[in-house]
């Protein structure tokens, strides 16, 4: 809709994870560095984490081609809420090994001798799986002894876990400890300083046939969407997208500050900022809150002298 008027040939701002937008920050290509060599290198288990958002799905269809162009087998499990023999049909399916099998077992005889074949061709497996922190404990441990389908020297299948970061503290349990300890190599991904989400809207902006100093957004509008998104990709995207209809609608040549407002209120962004912000001391809203109230019962004569020091304390 907006394309013509503001001069692009793409949408820039597609929520979709398309490699084709991939914008290399040193923490993004550090991440796909690490997964490309664990992979081909067979480190074993790899985990990636990030907030929702940060840009791991998009992470991973970058490290999927990266496996097509190196021809490194993959199974790619972006829905692990499976019982344990649908996961194992799940895996077989993505290797292109045909069934029908009557039982685990045989599952992961199947599985076993086409990894014994793929490693005698010189090819390297990987299974990827995606929303990785809603693994149950059961299937983490079978993901767990699947890292023993190995050689004397190899390892037979190269394990990602990516999800948000409750799957770190799920690897925290003492019970997935011995799965923690073959944890060979672990990224995290982070949201974007200020200087990179002003980069991430140009390049997208310049990929979508812009020109590279774009001037589509002013730059405290740019300000701005770093500010209410918090730098999360996701967000950003979802931001400059409905901005850009804005401006449209309004036929407004350059987006400004108060258009990215009227955004923010409009998609309740706004609610959720004030509900994840946090005071610079780390106290909950609940707890100033207290602290307020406790405050004003000292003024009315409430609260006893030596409560009433620890409270001024507090407070400053």
């Amino acid at each position: 809709m907006y394309k013509n008027f503001y001069g692009l040939t793409k949408n820039p701002f597609e929520i979709s994870p398309d490699p084709y937008f991939f914008h290399p920050t040193p923490r993004h290509l550090e991440a796909l560095a690490n997964l490309d060599f664990g992979v081909r290198r067979g480190k074993g288990f790899i985990v990636v984490t990030g907030e929702v958002g940060t840009g791991k799905t998009l992470l991973i269809r970058c490290l999927l081609r990266e496996l097509v162009a190196n021809q490194v087998n993959f199974a790619y499990v972006f829905n692990p809420l499976l019982s344990v023999e649908d996961f194992f049909r799940c895996i077989l399916h993505e290797l292109g090994v045909e069934g029908p099998f009557q039982s685990k077992g045989a599952m992961l005889i199947a599985l076993n001798d086409f990894l014994i074949k793929s490693h005698g061709e010189g090819k390297c497996t990987a299974l990827i799986i995606d929303e990785a922190q809603n693994l149950t404990p059961e299937l983490l441990e079978e993901v767990r002894l699947l890292t023993n389908l190995e050689t004397a020297e190899h390892k037979l299948l190269q394990v990602l876990l990516v999800g948000q970061p409750e799957l770190d503290d799920k690897l925290d349990s003492p019970d997935l400890r011995q799965l923690k300890q073959r944890v060979a190599l672990r990224c995290a991904l982070r949201p974007f300083d200020e200087v990179e989400s002003r980069a991430y809207i140009l390049k997208r902006l310049e990929r979508a046939g812009a020109g590279p100093k774009s001037s589509i957004f002013a730059s405290q509008a740019l300000h701005s969407v770093h500010a209410h998104a918090r730098g999360i990709p996701r967000l950003i995207n979802v931001i400059c997208e409905n901005a850009l209809l804005n401006g449209y609608a309004q036929q407004s040549r350059q987006i400004t500050p108060r258009m990215i407002d009227e955004v923010v209120k409009d998609l309740r962004l706004d609610v959720q900022s004030a509900a994840l912000s946090k005071p610079d001391d780390e106290s909950s809203m609940t707890e100033i809150g207290l602290l307020r109230a406790l405050l004003r019962l000292l003024r009315s004569g409430g609260v006893d002298s030596t409560l009433a020091l620890n409270l001024r304390e507090v407070k400053k």
